[in-house]
């Protein structure tokens, strides 16, 4: 006790203190998360030096909420990245007073405690320096020392601009110096434009983004032999799994993790430099259902869109092939409600749309999110055996979902494997090669057109382009005539022509890309938003990537996949501005503006409640997430919630969360409904800045099950109240109507 009560009042104490909490805990706790980098960890020094030298010997009263707001950047980073894999961005700062920032956006709990509990303790340790040492002078520090977090800043941005890094963000960056670099951007954006003077920007090209193109040689002589469609999407699963991937790009990743998949691979035609457009299930469907880029920022899917048309619908894959005396079939691993995919894929041209209820086999290990991969394979071995009885051309896509977050998998597999994101993955492996063998012994691969896919990419650490590199494998009758490698760079935009090209059906023309059983001698546009990067490639051998900081590097790069690219130069500015041009120019190929949109996520189906809320995803009862709403509009939201069974109680929850994080509606916590008193609610909320990825959470508990017969949001200009009312009207007698 007296060799601690000396060292708490020595005069270096306070300063020891300091420098513990802001720069070896954070330097520790970066080692601890595996967020190893050398820019990460020079990140880090430059911002604990700054708050070193800017706090030593300053008053607890000017301190002490510093601290306190550092320490609260560094938690919620590591939450934010734990729950949804991104860091806290400028427009999250609102809840940073909210306690709900500090959760984890699906469990309700720390998924990091013992990095609180450190922060208090490095806390603690400082307050208990500045009382004990508070009648001894604190040294003053050297003024070479006021340099060093200058130097450091410096330094890092030096290596980004020489060595730019494809690593996430938050490997790159802790969350104060990203806030700061993403400031320094605006202001040198604004800086180079000021100089630039009164410079007139021309629209961009959008043709070679949005044009269907059918001009390359037919590798098929004749229309394709296949009297099915099967599409399998791997929810996840990046292109580098897959060895004859690897090869063909000579990437230096090397880890078997999917030997089924590789080996189903060097059976059938592989597309090694294959695209993904973006992040989200919901987003990569759209996509490759329909011959359209989704959404390349967080704003409302295309999908939820689309939903809103009633022409665009009827040139996706579905009602094609349904037009073509195909009957079309979707059947995927969890609820439907969720992104609202009970109501987007009957209106894409599904006959059939099924989830997780319609699952009667058991599960093998549980999972929050719904069938486990080796119970799904199971079951949908089964379904393609009922359509093949039926004797009818057909086309079946599939969902699996337990490659995803949280990941899960036998416990068998946890030992085997080092990560539980890795023993998923293998687990999904061996279901895989399970149902492609079970198909071949169907006799199915005989007729049918196979493409194995991937709705996303949950990236790999250290793999350049992994969010974006997809894969693409095909299965046909007449493989011998395909090639084994497809060159060229394609992507999820050209699934839905590729395979209307296939059986030399007609294309509409209001569908993008090219045909994946044609050969082109030229390059073709494509873009890409993941991990917050903008990606370009011009078809011409530059690939561009554009970051949070609006700056632009390019590379020369003949394909858009690569292990690795020459950097060549980079840019801000107007050229920079062309580039987000392109995309909010295909952001809105569907809609000119998200201004007036009524969506009515409400329907007549009776939903079963579990006795607990356990998710506030997987339990959502709606499918109204990831909406966008334009600055100074107002959303007007009416929803009506009938329980069914007249002897049951029912507790009912609303929630919003903007990015993942709540937002207050001022609503009760918690609401009854019962038989004789639906619970009906009309309620508007302003949007003084624009929100993006808003979504709602509709939540239930109890025994007994419920009826959402509406649940309306519309985002209009204030005071459109009357015609709020007659869409309202319109959109649930629409809905009646449908159902």
């Amino acid at each position: 006790m007296n060799i601690l009560s000396r060292w708490f009042h020595h005069r270096h104490a306070r300063l020891i203190a300091l420098t513990l909490l802001v720069l070896v805990i954070p330097l520790g706790l970066r080692t601890a998360l595996g967020w190893t980098t050398p820019l990460g960890y020079l990140s880090d020094l430059a911002i604990g030096s700054l708050l070193i030298v800017l706090l030593h010997r300053r008053p607890l009263w000017l301190a002490l909420p510093v601290l306190l707001v550092w320490g609260i950047f560094t938690l919620a980073t590591a939450e934010l990245v734990s729950a949804v894999g991104r860091m806290p961005s400028a427009a999250d700062l609102n809840y940073l007073v909210d306690p709900q920032f500090m959760e984890k956006s699906t469990s309700g709990s720390f998924a990091q405690p013992w990095l609180a509990v450190i922060l208090v303790l490095g806390l603690l340790a400082w307050l208990t320096t500045q009382w004990t040492a508070r009648a001894t002078p604190a040294p003053r520090l050297p003024r070479l020392a006021w340099s060093a977090p200058l130097l450091l800043l410096v330094a890092h941005w030096g290596a980004q601009h020489l060595m730019p890094s494809d690593a996430d963000e938050w490997r790159l960056f802790n969350l104060p110096h990203h806030l700061l670099a993403g400031a320094v951007g605006d202001v040198q954006t604004r800086a180079e434009d000021w100089l630039q003077g009164d410079v007139v920007e021309t629209p961009p090209q959008m043709a070679g983004l949005t044009q269907l193109d059918l001009d390359g040689q037919k590798q098929l002589a004749a229309p394709g032999r296949a009297r099915n469609v099967l599409i399998v999407a791997l929810e996840g699963i990046p292109g580098a799994y897959v060895q004859a991937n690897r090869q063909a790009l000579h990437s230096a990743y090397q880890e078997n993790l999917m030997p089924n998949l590789s080996r189903w691979a060097e059976r059938g035609m592989n597309t090694p430099d294959y695209v993904l457009h973006s992040h989200q299930t919901i987003r990569g469907l759209y996509a490759m259902l329909c011959g359209d880029y989704d959404k390349l920022d967080n704003g409302t899917p295309k999908g939820v869109e689309m939903l809103t048309q009633h022409e665009r619908n009827q040139a996706c894959l579905p009602a094609q092939l349904h037009k073509n005396g195909f009957t079309t079939h979707y059947l995927q691993g969890a609820g439907l409600r969720f992104m609202a995919k009970d109501k987007i894929m009957p209106h894409i041209g599904f006959d059939t749309t099924l989830g997780l209820d319609w699952f009667t086999n058991a599960n093998y290990l549980d999972f929050p999110w719904g069938k486990d991969d080796k119970a799904f394979f199971e079951g949908a071995l089964d379904y393609v055996g009922q359509l093949k009885a039926e004797k009818k051309p057909w086309m079946l896509t599939l969902l699996t979902v337990g490659t995803h977050q949280p990941y899960s998998a036998p416990q068998a597999y946890l030992d085997r494997y080092d990560t539980p994101k890795q023993a998923a993955v293998g687990y999904l492996d061996d279901a895989l090669g399970q149902f492609l063998d079970g198909l071949e012994k169907q006799g199915v691969l005989k007729d049918t057109l196979v493409v194995i896919t991937s709705d996303e990419s949950h990236g790999i650490d250290g793999v350049r382009l992994a969010s974006s590199w997809g894969f693409n494998l095909v299965l046909a009758p007449e493989q011998a005539q395909l090639p084994h490698l497809n060159a060229g760079v394609y992507g999820h935009v050209d699934l839905s022509a590729s395979i209307l090209d296939y059986f030399d059906f007609p294309v509409p023309s209001v569908l993008s890309g090219r045909s994946l059983f044609r050969d082109y001698t030229t390059g073709r546009e494509i873009m890409s938003f993941t991990n917050g990067k903008l990606r370009y490639h011009d078809g011409q051998g530059t690939y561009t990537e554009c970051d949070f900081q609006q700056r632009c590097r390019y590379y020369q790069s003949p394909g858009f996949i690569a292990d690795r690219a020459t950097l060549t130069g980079q840019y801000g500015g107007q050229r920079a501005r062309q580039i987000s041009a392109r995309a909010e120019g295909l952001d809105r190929t569907l809609l000119s503006s998200a201004l007036n949109l009524r969506y009515q996520f409400g329907s007549p189906n009776i939903i079963p409640l579990h006795a607990q809320i356990k998710d506030d995803w997987a339990d959502n009862l709606i499918g109204a997430q990831y909406l966008e709403m334009p600055k100074g509009t107002q959303t007007r939201v009416r929803l009506t919630v009938k329980a069914v069974d007249t002897q049951q109680t029912t507790y009912i929850q609303l929630k919003a969360k903007e990015f993942e994080q709540e937002v207050q509606l001022g609503l009760p916590a918690e609401m009854q409904v019962t038989a004789d008193q639906p619970l009906t609610l009309d309620f508007s909320f302003d949007n003084p800045e624009s929100r993006k990825a808003f979504s709602f959470h509709l939540l239930g508990y109890g025994l007994g099950a419920v009826e959402v017969s509406d649940f309306t949001v519309i985002t209009q200009t204030p005071g459109q109240e009357d015609i709020l009312d007659d869409a309202i009207d319109e959109s649930i007698a629409h809905a009646e109507a449908s159902s």
